[in-house]
């Protein structure tokens, strides 16, 4: 077998890296990729995660080299142990994404490669001495997190490494925009549209007050973070007020979006549920979306026959 290295990310490993995430990308979400300002944006800074990022205080990058070709990477993170980082992420260390090539005939030793960079990832946590040990899948693209379920590969890494799946699982759904419930007048019921918190938010007013609102943010595809920007925007909130519940306002304030989009030039549509609230996910299929993949969130090293994570003693 050729000679594998595992070592620190050079610049020169910028297009390999790139596109070895773009091919991870392209099996999750369609039409998306990203640039190389992009992913070398991300190695040193992620400014969209505002609030864990300014806890980071070391980053280190890894890749595993074979036959001058870059055949895996990990991109890891250590968070500091102020009282200012949240308790979950104190002195934790993470691996914020890590990609290899599945096995194939003409790279029969992927495998090899991708366990090789993970002990290295392991060691590195060691030498750091953390307290915790966590992995993510969160790629330098939109919609991208968790252990998406379209990369087996990376999740037997993960599992043969040790990494046990404690979070939640979610549901991602798409929908293109010319699929989404049409307009239709709701009498006694105004829309307004204002700034909310994870963008632009449509209200349903009934009776003076609140009766729902749902929020899309259109800010997915800026160019010079994506080579392809096709229009996309996601479901950053949707909220019925109880009272209610059961008067349709689910289905219009998705059209009053869609509406909106499409005159943002915007021709699909993500969304986000708890794959255990079934009622959520199923009124988004009835609208018009389609089940896009599932993800596995939070990631915690407990090899076998250990109850906690691994790390130094608590």
């Amino acid at each position: 077998m050729p000679a594998l290295t595992v070592r620190p990310f050079r610049r020169d490993d910028r297009d390999q890296l790139t596109d070895l995430i773009n091919a991870h990308v392209a099996a999750v979400v369609p039409g998306v990729s990203v640039s190389v300002n992009t992913v070398l944006s991300d190695l040193e800074r992620q400014p969209g995660e505002f609030i864990t990022d300014p806890w980071v205080a070391e980053r280190v990058t890894l890749v595993a080299e074979q036959r001058r070709h870059v055949v895996a990477a990990a991109h890891l993170l250590r968070y500091r142990s102020g009282a200012e980082v949240g308790d979950h992420y104190r002195d934790a260390g993470e691996i914020d994404w890590f990609v290899c090539r599945p096995p194939a005939s003409f790279w029969p030793d992927a495998e090899v490669a991708a366990d090789r960079l993970m002990a290295a990832c392991l060691a590195q946590f060691a030498r750091w001495d953390v307290r915790a040990r966590y992995a993510d899948g969160a790629l330098p693209a939109p919609i991208v997190y968790g252990l998406p379920r379209n990369w087996p590969h990376i999740r037997a890494v993960y599992e043969r490494s040790g990494f046990r799946h404690v979070g939640d699982t979610e549901v991602v759904l798409i929908a293109r925009v010319a699929d989404l419930p049409a307009l239709e007048p709701l009498p006694g019921v105004r829309f307004e549209r204002s700034l909310g918190e994870c963008g632009t938010r449509l209200t349903a007013c009934a009776d003076a007050r609140a009766a729902g609102f749902i929020e899309v943010d259109t800010a997915l595809s800026r160019p010079e973070r994506h080579a392809r920007a096709a229009g996309r925007a996601d479901i950053g909130n949707l909220h019925i007020d109880p009272a209610f519940h059961g008067e349709g306002l689910e289905r219009q304030l998705l059209a009053q979006a869609a509406d909106w989009l499409r005159l943002c030039g915007t021709d699909r549509l993500f969304a986000y549920e708890p794959a255990d609230d079934k009622e959520a996910v199923d009124l988004l299929l009835a609208a018009g979306f389609r089940e896009l993949t599932r993800t596995d969130r939070r990631w915690e090293h407990r090899p076998r026959g250990t109850g906690r994570a691994a790390g130094r003693p608590n």
